[in-house]
């Protein structure tokens, strides 16, 4: 929970959402941090504070309100969305009536950065629908957005017109939630990824940048402000004419390139560190900040 870090959620394949306060462990790191002989701090066997079990199947889909402290929304493979809302004493009552208007697993789920009652769902049928908690459990819209499962969305927070989404066949696009009355909102599609996208996100210090990590081992960034010069492409070309051996085909809007972890599953921004990313993969996780992204610290920051 943004506002409130040390309170976490989690999905397991029991088919059951927790709620978990970390408090005592992230005290326990920070005492560790002081002692003269710092270790591990102890393993802590602890009870959630609230237990859901109200989803008919395991699920994946979980995202916290960025506007309204506490708001959660969880969705499962049976396709229902289940909305959480906070109480004063530090528990939540859960809507036993979901949302429906998917056909198939909702895969993610993402409140708008401005708007307390919409939230937008992508799922395996490959459409995105957006919804408003006040009118009803059916979406104000549903759209195709991709012709296979849609994996991941993600809402930009400092151009809340824009939603990024990624699919299984490895394409990502860019919607402008402006254009949905006239059919149409894709503003941007990239092919780039062979293989399907495991994780999109906008950046929180740069409206026009994002980073996308898929299953062919590659995490990419992306400006979206950036276009094909031909002129400046071609004196580059002619002063570096024996180094650059680049694929012909590259997207101008292509940054950067992170390879060498195996099965990427995950990607965040740093909240406070621009440029800097994490990204997870079944060989362990990788803190990263690109020499090409402007950053107020110095380019050489990385692991």
């Amino acid at each position: 929970m943004s506002q409130n870090p040390h309170i976490c959620a989690s999905w397991a394949d029991t088919g059951h959402v927790q709620v978990w306060d970390f408090s005592s462990h992230l005290n326990a790191l920070a005492e560790s941090e002081t002692e003269v002989n710092p270790g591990a701090p102890s393993v802590f066997n602890q009870t959630p504070l609230m237990k859901f079990g109200g989803h008919k199947d395991e699920g994946y889909a979980i995202d916290w309100s960025p506007v309204t402290p506490g708001r959660l929304l969880t969705g499962d493979c049976k396709s229902c969305i289940h909305l959480w809302e906070p109480t004063s004493d530090s528990t939540w009552t859960v809507d036993a009536n979901p949302f429906g208007g998917h056909s198939a697993s909702v895969e993610d789920l993402q409140w708008s950065p401005t708007e307390a009652d919409v939230f937008a769902s992508c799922s395996v049928d490959g459409h995105i629908a957006i919804w408003d908690t006040r009118l009803g459990k059916s979406p104000i819209t549903s759209f195709k957005a991709h012709n296979a499962d849609v994996n991941v969305i993600s809402w930009n927070r400092l151009a809340s017109c824009m939603l990024a989404s990624g699919s299984d066949d490895g394409t990502f696009s860019i919607h402008d939630l402006r254009l949905l009355k006239g059919g149409d909102s894709v503003v941007a599609h990239f092919e780039y990824h062979k293989h399907p996208i495991t994780s999109i996100e906008w950046s929180p210090h740069e409206g026009s940048t994002l980073a996308v990590s898929s299953a062919d081992n590659q995490l990419t960034i992306w400006d979206l402000s950036l276009e094909k010069d031909e002129e400046e492409e071609a004196e580059f070309k002619a002063k570096t004419q024996e180094q650059v051996n680049a694929p012909e085909d590259l997207p101008p809007q292509l940054l950067f390139v992170h390879q060498g972890q195996k099965d990427l599953k995950e990607l965040h921004w740093h909240s406070q560190i621009p440029g800097m990313l994490v990204s997870t993969a079944a060989d362990g996780f990788n803190i990263l900040m690109p020499s090409n992204i402007q950053s107020t610290l110095p380019q050489d920051v990385g692991v």
